[in-house]
């Protein structure tokens, strides 16, 4: 992984994507086996990676705060969520 272009836009990963990515590269750097300049950038993505996944789990969670439960139990409505909305 010496070569961070070639790996894809952290924006445009899912969820899984980046957390996997993410699980990845701590496993490496708890190795202890990356060298210093590699384990910065590896930081570096990791940061970027763990910023995504926040984000894609704070629009999940309005998603989730949007749907209204009636009393019966019943789904009572849901509004749809924008994700380009901040």
């Amino acid at each position: 992984m010496t070569d961070t272009a070639k790996l894809p836009d952290v924006a445009t990963l899912t969820f899984e994507q980046a957390l996997g990515e993410l699980e990845q590269l701590v496993q490496r750097l708890e190795r202890g086996d990356v060298p210093l300049e590699e384990s910065i950038a590896a930081y570096e993505r990791g940061e970027a990676l763990k910023g995504r996944c926040a984000g894609l789990l704070a629009i999940a969670e309005a998603r989730v705060e949007k749907i209204r439960v009636a009393a019966d139990g019943a789904v009572a409505g849901v509004e749809p969520l924008d994700p380009d909305r901040g």
